[in-house]
């Protein structure tokens, strides 16, 4: 019998807190990338070294909880 494995990845919550207008071209890519579309909006996304990275491009106009 097959075991069944618990969901044991971290889901971070990111928010956009701060518009991206002004911001490099790169930066409004990026945080659409995560998902956000308009400020005060929250997305769940699976921990990754890859989320992370993006995370910290644009950490200035995000907010992260674990």
């Amino acid at each position: 019998m097959a075991k069944k494995q618990k969901n044991t990845e971290k889901v971070l919550r990111i928010t956009l807190v701060r518009s991206p207008i002004g911001y490099p071209v790169r930066q409004k890519a990026t945080v659409r990338a995560l998902g956000l579309n308009r400020i005060n909006q929250t997305v769940e996304q699976i921990d990754s070294p890859t989320l992370r990275g993006m995370i910290a491009k644009v950490s200035h106009l995000v907010a992260v909880e674990e």
